[in-house]
This record gives structure tokens, C-alpha cells and sequence, in this order.
């Protein structure tokens, strides 16, 4: 499949017992989220590239592989994605460098799936 892509398909099997038993809370977020990244003052794309420099500041893998397909998906381009990630490497540091490659990684994986870009 993908690296990034099986931390997506890992991380959405892994959370789908606690989902059934908290639905609401589940049901919740996505609209917060879908809220949060529709686009306004701020387009969705680059909200999603802000999201791409907290998961990089952060280290999160699965923060890193959703924003980054989301960045993908909302036509982020190779520039846009290294400039957020060079952000998160001011921000965060050695530590944030490790996972900058992380991200660009999942940049690479998700921006040649011509099916995601098409969708």
C-alpha cells in the first residue's frame, strides 16, 4: 500500500473498538474538523499545511500522514509542503528535523497517488 497510507489504515482499525463505544464523541470531532479546515479567511489547503507544521513540531505520525494527504488532496504543491515543514523545523527544532522527513515522505507517497489527487 504505502507507508503513510498503512499508519491511516493501522491507526482507523486500532481506534475502531473505542469509536463503537463512544460514537458521539467520534461523530463530534469530524465536524469540528470538517468545520475547522473548510475554507474561510484562511483556504482549507492552507490550514492543512498548518496542521502538516504542528504534527511535524509535535512528532505525530498519524497527525503527520492525515494533514499531509489532506494538504495533498487540497492541491498543496511541493514548494508549499517543504516551506510548512521548514516552519515546523524553526519551531521544534533537531527533534522536529527527524520528523520532517516523515512528512516529506508522506508528501511524496500521497502527491504521486493519482487516484487521491483526483478525488
Amino acid at each position: 500500500m504505502g507507508k503513510h497510507k498503512d499508519i491511516l489504515k493501522s491507526l482507523n482499525a486500532g481506534t475502531a473498538g473505542v469509536r463503537a463505544k463512544i460514537p458521539g464523541v467520534y461523530e463530534g470531532f469530524a465536524t469540528v474538523y470538517r468545520s475547522v479546515y473548510a475554507d474561510g479567511a484562511l483556504s482549507g489547503k492552507v490550514k492543512e499545511l498548518m496542521a502538516v507544521s504542528i504534527a511535524v513540531k509535535e512528532g505525530c505520525d498519524g497527525c503527520i500522514a492525515s494533514h499531509v494527504r489532506s494538504a495533498v488532496r487540497k492541491g498543496a504543491t511541493a514548494e508549499e509542503t517543504a516551506e510548512a515543514i521548514g516552519v515546523a523545523i524553526q519551531m521544534g527544532g533537531g527533534p522536529a528535523s527527524i520528523y520532517a522527513s516523515r512528512a516529506w515522505d508522506a508528501y511524496e507517497e500521497f502527491s504521486n497517488d493519482s487516484a487521491l489527487i483526483s478525488s
